[in-house]
């Protein structure tokens, strides 16, 4: 009734039929998106992320669900850590990679991975691919397949179907019909209210000079610099920077309007630069880099901006990136990220899913003790105000 075909590039697969599935509010999963990463050097076969992007079809050769799936060579930008799986593999005599992997390259943002639109079958359509893609997994030989950063309803699904769930932990932020920032910095205790205006008025104080520049209007020296920011911030951290100067200028042309650039002059040099992505209702927080440290300028730049961005525009929430407990005090609260995962191999798989249990219940626990940590005041606790409902195309 269906068939499920593997592509080596995305190109194979036209790019209005993969937007018309894919959430409008994920940037980050657009043809335009992963098409640059595979036109410009950002993945392949020497970075271990080699396309194999899933893609159902009826009988009339009609695309019904759509996956981006990578053949891994690595652990590398993958952000749902299995580090110690291969280490435990390897020292079994056996071969961990390569593994199967749902996801978008060094992406960690949750949103739909199993692309079906919204129309009545797609719940049908989306068992069909998940079936198709663990027979792929199984034809291929690979060791597992890990669908990383899935929607609950998507990690619900996949546990149906034998999976093992994984939960991890981010902080975000949502909008509960904020007006202006102060109207945000309301609903905060007085401590933190003081506090996160101390560091706006220092970033001031510092003669610094913010502008916040939609993608399609940054100049291309700007994009030149705010690459050589990225680059230097993953230098500092000894990271590999897989992301190239033209991956970002092709962004700027073919989706402009979903990518915002925060740029930090000192007089008339750019000293520091944020990037993020915009989707629908949420706005992606993704890169930064500074040439030069100012005090809270990384709070003002990666955080405060953002908030101020989503409050203008009424997004519905802001994903600042992965890890970070100093989020809590301004505003962003713990929140679940989920993976699914599947082992070739059943012994290591039953030891896995041992290992995940266990780990589960640190989780929920390192959860709730962050949530005790809000920075929101008792009377004012999140959800207390008008939800943001609307959304922006």
């Amino acid at each position: 009734m269906y068939k499920l075909t593997t592509h080596s590039a995305i190109a194979e697969i036209p790019a209005a039929d993969w937007n018309r599935l894919a959430d409008p509010d994920t940037p980050f999963l657009r043809h335009e998106f992963l098409a640059a990463m595979e036109t410009h050097g950002c993945v392949g076969e020497r970075l271990g992320w080699i396309p194999q992007h899933l893609a159902l079809r009826d009988a009339e050769e009609r695309i019904l669900a759509l996956a981006p799936c990578y053949l891994k060579f690595n652990s590398y930008g993958e952000f749902v850590f299995d580090w110690s799986w291969a280490d435990a593999y390897r020292r079994s005599g056996r071969a961990y990679y390569p593994k199967l992997v749902v996801a978008s390259p060094y992406t960690p943002a949750t949103g739909p991975r199993i692309l079906t639109g919204s129309g009545p079958r797609s719940g049908e359509f989306a068992l069909a691919l998940i079936q198709g893609a663990n027979q792929i997994a199984e034809r291929l030989g690979v060791s597992s397949l890990h669908w990383l950063f899935t929607t609950e309803p998507e990690t619900e699904l996949l546990e149906s179907r034998g999976l093992m769930r994984r939960v991890g932990c981010q902080f975000h932020w949502r909008n509960q019909g904020y007006a202006t920032f102060d109207d945000f910095l309301g609903t905060l205790t007085a401590a933190k209210r003081k506090m996160i205006k101390r560091e706006r008025r220092r970033v001031e104080e510092s003669g610094l000079r913010i502008r916040r520049i939609p993608g399609q209007a940054v100049s291309e020296s700007e994009w030149a610099t705010f690459h050589q920011l990225y680059r230097d911030t993953f230098d500092k951290r000894g990271g590999l920077p897989t992301l190239t100067l033209p991956f970002f200028l092709s962004l700027a042309e073919s989706m402009g309007d979903q990518l915002l650039l925060v740029l930090a002059y000192h007089g008339q040099n750019i000293v520091a630069a944020a990037f993020d992505l915009v989707g629908r209702q949420s706005l992606y927080g993704r890169h930064w880099g500074c040439f030069q440290d100012y005090h809270s300028l990384h709070f003002e730049a990666c955080y405060y901006q953002g908030l101020d961005y989503c409050i203008e525009r009424g997004l519905a929430r802001f994903e600042p990136g992965a890890q970070g407990e100093h989020k809590v005090s301004r505003g962003f609260l713990p929140t679940a990220t989920w993976s699914a995962h599947w082992i070739a191999d059943p012994r290591f798989g039953s030891a896995i899913s041992g290992f995940l249990e266990s780990e589960t219940k640190s989780m929920d626990s390192y959860l709730a003790e962050m949530r005790g940590h809000s920075p929101y005041r008792a009377d004012r606790p999140p959800g207390s105000g008008t939800p943001i409902v609307r959304s922006h195309p």
